[in-house]
């Protein structure tokens, strides 16, 4: 049996070490220390943001993004049925009434031409998620905001480093979240990074990492936050992953083009969108989507992938489908088709930062070989 290729597995080559020791020989190794304001200072410049906050996981980041935002019981919010379950949970946890959006089928991003139906005289916010390695058009939903007085929220945790229109990502909500998970363009192990220009929103988000304390008077608390605070540990891992971008950004693109150039030619997969009119693919994960025609799903291939030791991820389950919701008694009849096509039929290969030339030759004759034999 050949060696495992894993579907992601991140370089740690540049300063991490050396900032882990500096952390260990000083003693500074909780929030208090001091590459945690670096972090966010040069991760805010890097963005054109006034403001960053360092959290615990991208999750907390959305989660201290929608309370920032004070949304409340029955305030509505847009955003893709396509995404992980993170952009939902503190939405559903306040009260609030989750509106969904099914995605483009190209993009695999939120389809605008959607949105604008969905909103009522309740609707407060829109959440952007940029899937993948394509951007969501920004444009159009940032002008539908102006128009209704709405909120934008920006996921970015895919597309760190990535543009729009020669913008950076993550530059373009009124909060705007990244992750730091060992799969992203720079990962802290686990973290997440908040970003906005307004002084209230940072100042509230800050409060609530904090659990809410206050400065004149330390343990009385008028509000609920949480422990979200990023350790001086993970800063320091992430402010050397911030000066490995670049090269991050570079192998990313290679490692999505060679992946193109060998499967291009190959029938019955819908292969990522090289570009659009407003950026070009960064490829965070490779994914391919499977012909229906084909007579076999994702989790077919993927089981026969994994036997051959190519490790592999399926593609997002969507929101309107999780049993967790439908137990619940939401969602009902609801039916997206396209979000629920792509998670039929899409998977992704390995793509980590680390894979070599030789593993990606050897996951497509592999996967050549699953799909003729089929």
């Amino acid at each position: 049996m050949s060696e495992f290729i894993p579907v992601n597995q991140p370089l740690l080559d540049g300063n991490e070490k050396k900032y882990l020791l500096e952390c260990l020989d000083t003693g500074w190794i909780s929030s208090e220390g001091p590459f945690v304001e670096r972090f966010e200072k040069e991760f805010a410049l890097r963005l054109g943001r006034k403001h960053a906050i360092a959290v615990t996981n991208g999750t907390a980041a959305i989660d201290a993004a929608v309370e920032s935002l004070g949304i409340k019981e029955g305030d509505e919010v847009i955003l893709p049925t396509f995404t992980i379950i993170s952009c939902i949970m503190q939405i559903i946890r306040v009260g609030a009434v989750p509106v969904l959006v099914d995605a483009d089928p190209l993009t695999w991003n939120i389809k605008i031409e959607n949105i604008e139906s969905k909103i009522t005289s309740r609707t407060k916010a829109i959440m952007v998620v940029h899937i993948y390695g394509l951007p969501v058009d920004l444009d159009p939903v940032i002008q539908i905001c102006k128009k209704y007085n709405l909120k934008l929220i920006e996921d970015s945790a895919e597309l760190i480093g990535q543009t729009y229109k020669n913008k950076p990502c993550g530059s373009f909500g009124d909060l705007s979240t990244v992750s730091f998970y060992p799969n992203k363009h720079v990962t802290t192990g686990e973290g997440g990074m908040i970003f906005t220009d307004d002084d209230n929103l940072a100042a509230r988000c800050r409060e609530l990492r904090n659990m809410c304390f206050q400065p004149d008077k330390r343990f009385v608390h008028e509000s609920l936050g949480w422990n979200l605070r990023m350790t001086n540990l993970q800063a320091a891992v992430g402010v050397a992953q911030l000066e490995q971008l670049d090269r991050n950004l570079n192998k990313k693109r290679w490692i999505g083009n060679l992946y193109n150039d060998l499967l291009h030619e190959v029938e019955g997969i819908q292969l990522p969108l090289p570009q659009t009119n407003y950026a070009k693919n960064i490829y965070w994960v490779y994914g391919i989507v499977l012909d229906k025609k084909n007579k076999i799903d994702a989790k077919k291939v993927m089981t026969q992938l994994i036997d051959y030791n190519v490790g592999c991820r399926p593609f997002f389950y969507p929101l309107h489908k999780q049993p967790v919701f439908i137990n619940k008694g939401m969602f009902k009849e609801e039916k997206h088709p396209v979000s629920e096509n792509l998670s039929k039929f899409g998977f992704y290969l390995p793509s980590g930062i680390a894979i070599k030339k030789e593993q990606i030759f050897k996951v497509v004759e592999i996967l050549k070989k699953i799909l003729f034999k089929k």
